[in-house]
């Protein structure tokens, strides 16, 4: 199976040198990074089976794992800038005449550049900084953050390549000269305004992303460009925010899921899967569609995060929806609208995180979330019988011929009971569920004889893909930040509980207020920033504090489909490489029926 995720490039004439530099750096990289994913697999694998077999282990081994993780990043990064995995908004580039869009690209690469620029001289800055050593590796502290550094230099490298490579020197000369101005500029600029920083922020970032710059180097120019209107989160904690929002043993998970993909679609078992689902349902309109819903129920909580399993279900099924006639757009909605269960369905960890955060049972959370993700199928399912139109019809199965893709579909079978059962039953943890997953399916390749460069392949394309989407995690945490220091929770609160004494007002307040907060917020920070304060107005007011729990977990997870952030829609555009301002328009009919789903759990709250 061939990678795609970043273009080949062929060029002859002056830029042949610039082109053949950049072939030989891109391969280079991604030999690297799929080196390190390797590395990482069988890393986990030797852990989970010492515990199990030999009830002992080694110390050190999550953090080894999350430093090479930032290793990852570093090195996949770079190999994503010029792809749909750049997770760049052009929606708004592509309306203007040609000579303005080139003035946007200039404006987008000015971004790109000051954000290496960050990386860069920012992780040097922690290096020089930091000391001490890791009590667990025994290595100075400095070198993970040093891996970013090399990240950011490694992107400007990627980046000037690129251009020279398409002939654009004089733009890409531009672009570099504003952005080391710029760079050089900000520290000695003081702009004293009454408003605060995080206004600034999100006006910058909002540039970046009108210009189509890739989303996370928006969120890191922002950061920065703040500094002049008063943040005060300077370069080195901008880039040591960067790297803390990366460091998470959880996130291993997104490329083992994503290996996972490849590997099932390189070894033909997803088409064993698709048979059997086609001969279940195959015939019914929209089959192929409900399968995947239904799959995604089954699934859910499996991987723990829906960007993990956004991206195992377009790397799985995108290509089988597009072979049976949906057209590929609305395949990809279809499968990032129903990645929104994985962190409704149990188990959750946006529900862990609210009970963390506001005290909240954990196990009534978990039960509201079964019940709420039931509803959200249920109104999906709709919602995909009213829209599909399947191009190619499928004939009713015999019951021969559904036993025989049943059989088929054992092998697939298998990594399901891997997953869900290894995490439902508390036997792994989501990471080494992941873990044993990729090596399942690395064994079902092996036996469908998958030659050594099909491997590589899908070790390669994984890591670029979960590099691209680390770095967009990890660019969120100084974004957040900003916004918790600026205090923009005191001003909800105030908001809510002026309204304290309406049931019905508070409901709408707060969804109102969680819409706008999760155009702008991950979900794992905005549960910890706004969830203690709109909680206690929701109990004031009589509402059920478990049900308005989930209607605030359900609502920041439906901003996975929404501009301009939209990470379910990102993350699935980066692997299928469709435009993410198709897959916006595409998921609306989707994304209404989620809206029904939170309306009828707020009339339920109201009426309970």
């Amino acid at each position: 199976m061939a990678t795609s995720e970043v273009h080949p490039i062929e060029r002859v004439g002056d830029d042949g040198l610039a082109a053949r530099a950049l072939r030989a750096v891109e391969a280079i990289l991604g030999t690297a990074a799929a080196s390190v994913l390797a590395v990482l697999l069988f890393m986990v694998l030797v852990t989970v089976c010492l515990r199990y077999f030999f009830g002992t282990g080694f110390i050190g081994a999550e953090d080894l794992g999350i430093w090479l993780h930032v290793a990852l990043i570093a090195l996949g990064a770079p190999l994503s800038l010029n792809s749909a995995l750049a997770m760049r908004l052009d929606v708004l580039v592509r309306m203007l005449p040609e000579k303005l869009q080139k003035l946007t690209r200039i404006g987008a690469d000015i971004f790109t550049v000051l954000s290496a620029l960050i990386l860069s001289f920012g992780g040097s800055e922690i290096m020089t900084m930091l000391g001490g050593t890791s009590p667990t590796l025994g290595l100075p502290e400095w070198i993970r953050f040093g891996f970013l550094g090399a990240g950011g230099a490694l992107i400007l490298v990627v980046l000037l390549l690129q251009r020279i490579a398409d002939g654009k020197v004089l733009p890409v000369t531009l672009s570099l000269a504003l952005g080391v101005a710029l760079y050089a500029g900000i520290p000695h600029i003081s702009i004293d305004l009454d408003w605060p920083p995080s206004i600034f922020l999100g006006l910058i970032a909002a540039i970046g992303l009108v210009l189509a710059a890739p989303l996370p180097h928006a969120f890191l120019a922002a950061a920065y460009v703040a500094i002049a209107f008063g943040s005060s989160l300077p370069e080195a904690a901008i880039v040591s925010s960067t790297v803390t929002g990366i460091s998470k043993f959880l996130l291993l998970a997104i490329p083992f899921f994503l290996l996972v993909g490849g590997l099932l679609t390189a070894s033909g078992v997803a088409n064993q899967l698709v048979r059997f689902a086609a001969a279940m349902v195959g015939h019914r309109r929209a089959g192929l569609a409900q399968t995947t819903l239904l799959t995604s129920v089954l699934f859910s909580g499996a991987s723990g995060s829906s960007v993990a399993n956004a991206a195992f279900g377009a790397s799985t099924f995108q290509p089988e929806l597009v072979k049976h006639g949906y057209p590929p757009a609305q395949a990809a909605a279809i499968i990032a609208s129903t990645s929104v269960l994985d962190n409704i369905i149990p188990p959750s960890i946006a529900f862990l995180i609210l009970a963390s955060a506001t005290n909240l049972s954990v196990g009534a959370l978990l039960v509201g979330g079964f019940f709420a993700g039931g509803l959200m199928a249920i109104c999906l399912a709709v919602a995909i019988h009213l829209t599909v139109r399947e191009q190619v019809t499928l004939s009713r199965a015999s019951a021969r011929q559904r036993w025989q893709s049943a059989v088929q579909a054992i092998p697939a079978f298998g990594l399901g009971v891997i997953v869900v059962v290894g995490i439902r039953i508390g036997i792994v943890t989501t990471t080494e569920a992941a873990a044993l997953a990729a090596f399942y399916t690395l064994l079902l390749g092996i036996g469908a004889q998958l030659g050594f460069l099909s491997l590589y392949a899908a070790f390669r394309q994984a890591a670029v893909e979960a590099a691209a989407i680390g770095l967009l995690i990890g660019t969120a945490g100084p974004f957040a930040f900003l916004l918790a220091v600026d205090d923009v929770s005191s001003l909800i609160s105030h908001l809510t509980t002026a309204l304290g004494g309406s049931a019905l007002a508070v409901i709408l307040l707060s969804n109102v207020i969680l819409l706008v907060v999760g155009l702008v917020l991950d979900i794992g920070a905005a549960i910890l920033l706004f969830g203690p304060i709109l909680l206690p107005a929701a109990v004031a007011a009589g509402i059920d504090p478990i049900q308005f729990g989930v209607i605030i977990v359900v609502n920041l997870m439906i901003h996975g489909l929404t501009p301009p952030l939209g990470m379910l829609i990102f993350v699935v555009s980066g692997v299928t490489r469709i435009p993410a301002s198709e897959l916006f328009r595409a998921v609306v009919p989707y994304l209404l029926a989620l809206l029904v789903s939170l309306a009828i759990l707020c009339a339920w709250a109201i009426i309970v």
